[in-house]
Order: C-alpha cells, then sequence, then structure tokens
C-alpha cells in the first residue's frame, strides 16, 4: 500500500466516524498568535504540547530552521497576512537545540541532488544566473544568532506595526523546555 492509500483509507474512516468534530474551529487564532517553528519532526506534537496551544489556537507556519531568509518571502508574507488578516498581536520564533540546519554541509547537499539526477549543469546554471545554491541553502552556525535576526528581521519589517511582540525561543527537542532568547515584551 502507497503512503497515499494509506493515508486516503485513514481519511475515509477518519471523516466516517466524524473524528474531526473535536477540531472544529475558526480560522482566526484564539490566542491572536503567530508561530514560526521548524519543520523538525520531533516539534510535530512537541510544540504545540508544551506551548499549551491546541487546535485554533494560533497560526503555526513552518520551516527548515525556524528562519525568515528574505523580508519579502513566504514566511514573512505568512506572518504579515497572520497580524492583518487573523489579528495575530504576538508573533514567537522557536528554534530548537541540534537543528539540522546548523552547521548544514550544503557541498554534500548538491551532492545528493546531483546523485538524484539534477544535472551540474543545472546547478551550475543557477549559480551563473545569480542563485548560489550552497549559500541558499545554507543555514546557520548558532540557533541563537539565528533566532535573533529572524526575530530582528521581523520586528524591523516595514509592514509590521510596532506593536507587534516579536518573542525568540529555543526549545530542547527531548523535553520541550523553552529557553527565551528574545522577550518581545522588554
Amino acid at each position: 500500500m502507497s503512503k497515499l492509500e494509506e493515508i486516503l483509507g485513514y481519511n475515509r474512516k477518519f471523516i466516517e466516524n466524524k473524528d474531526y468534530e473535536a477540531y472544529i474551529t475558526t480560522k482566526i487564532p484564539k490566542k491572536k498568535m503567530v508561530i514560526l517553528s521548524c519543520m523538525d519532526t520531533r516539534l510535530t506534537e512537541l510544540l504545540p504540547k508544551a506551548m499549551n496551544i491546541k487546535n485554533g489556537d494560533a497560526k503555526i507556519i513552518k520551516d527548515a530552521g525556524a528562519t525568515v531568509m528574505h523580508h519579502f518571502g513566504g514566511v514573512m508574507r505568512s506572518i504579515v497576512v497572520a497580524v492583518y488578516e487573523f489579528g495575530a498581536e504576538d508573533v514567537f520564533v522557536v528554534g530548537h537545540h541540534g537543528c539540522g540546519m546548523s552547521n548544514l554541509d550544503t557541498k554534500s547537499l548538491v551532492k545528493k541532488m546531483v546523485d538524484r539526477g539534477i544535472k551540474e549543469e543545472t546547478i551550475s546554471t543557477l549559480n551563473n544566473a545569480g542563485v548560489n545554491v550552497e549559500k541558499w541553502l545554507h543555514g546557520f552556525e548558532s540557533v541563537e544568532e539565528s533566532i535573533k535576526e529572524s526575530v530582528r528581521m521581523i520586528k524591523d519589517h516595514p509592514l509590521i506595526p510596532s506593536d507587534i511582540k516579536v518573542h525568540g525561543l529555543i526549545m530542547s527537542p527531548e523535553t520541550g523546555e523553552l529557553e527565551v532568547i528574545v522577550d518581545g515584551n522588554a
């Protein structure tokens, strides 16, 4: 059975049993918050539980490293929409210890691309067109500094109002313990 077939089979039972009823809520986050979190699989259930977030409480954005990479990229667009369309008042950037984006070996990653069939000419063309693939894939050396930089980019963004509180935290992916790196209330 393929992953798709497995998911669709489960979904049919989920709908038939009306299991979805426990998750009915509105699209407006009850806690008026947006969370930018890493896509690490260890945080899928741990992060909401550790932060007391239930379905309907917050907008949650996930990306590699919980980083804002571009002032006008998809992550920042989602944050701006959460603030203006959905009433978010607090933004939480939540990284974690042992993040795979910390000191990511981008040369090895590009080699894996080539091994999977991406032509070296494609990588070369992108590099010659101004997209330095290794730099684009590069993560960060320090989780703490990455969180501070993402908080700064959000806080200083020209479309984010000054009353929005932007917080930076690091989570233990084992225990869920949170450490405050930037207190947006300060």
